[in-house]
């Protein structure tokens, strides 16, 4: 018989939490739920979840600040946040902290199982975190914890440097353009351009190749985008 999938909720609302609790357990969701942030996180670590529903406004801890150390952790389940803030510049402080999709409330609720659903198919495309790791020249990346390895040292990626690499790898050759890299890693390709895609490719250049202006594993497609050839 098949595992439903696991969401933790960390939410604040308690009719809110009734509401989606119900709600996504009658899809067939397993949900477990923690009122504050630091229990949220704690929780977080504790389980393996498929996916986390976050509340920006949060006690104790704030849902930035939730994201942003599950992402320092090596926690890379996909987070979807829940904020009543309709300004840009918190959703593109919670994507830029390694937040996978928002949602603005009041919410519909189709949408948000919508959401749901694709974030949860994308992360089923990706490689298991206990398949291991991968490696390609002098360089090792370790999917289940997360970590990247050059010449036997560790390199310091960000969150979302991880995120493109790892789908670049699970693309191993095939050419991608900056738009779909901008929905598949990013998830949002509204609050920001395809430059955002050039200057992470730059970065991650810098850090893996041993000759970043002639790259042999991160390679321009002139014209279309990037591919990864391992």
């Amino acid at each position: 018989m098949k595992m439903p999938q696991k969401i933790l909720l960390i939410e604040d609302e308690p009719g809110l939490v009734m509401t989606l609790s119900d709600r996504l357990q009658a899809e067939g969701y397993a949900v477990d739920h923690r009122g504050d942030g630091e229990s949220g996180f704690a929780q977080a670590l504790a389980e393996n979840y498929d996916m986390i529903l976050l509340d920006l406004m949060l006690p104790r801890k704030s849902g930035f600040d939730v994201c942003r150390d599950l992402r320092q952790k090596g926690i890379m389940t996909p987070v979807l946040m829940l904020t009543a803030r309709d300004q840009t510049v918190d959703k593109v402080v919670g994507l830029k902290l390694g937040a996978d999709d928002y949602v603005t409330k009041p919410f519909d609720m189709m949408e948000l199982l919508a959401r749901v659903e694709a974030l949860l198919r994308r992360s089923l495309a990706k490689p298991d975190p206990t398949a291991g790791s991968y490696e390609f020249g002098n360089v090792k990346v370790d999917f289940r914890g997360a970590e990247v390895w050059k010449k036997g040292a560790i390199l310091s990626l960000s969150a979302r440097e991880f995120q493109l690499l790892r789908y670049l790898i699970e693309h191993d050759g095939e050419t991608l353009s900056r738009e779909k890299l901008l929905t598949d890693v990013w998830g949002y390709e509204a609050l920001l351009n395809t430059r955002t895609v050039d200057v992470h490719m730059a970065w991650l250049r810098q850090k893996l190749e041993d000759n970043p202006k002639l790259p042999r594993y991160l390679l321009t497609v002139r014209g279309i985008g990037y591919k990864f050839s391992g």
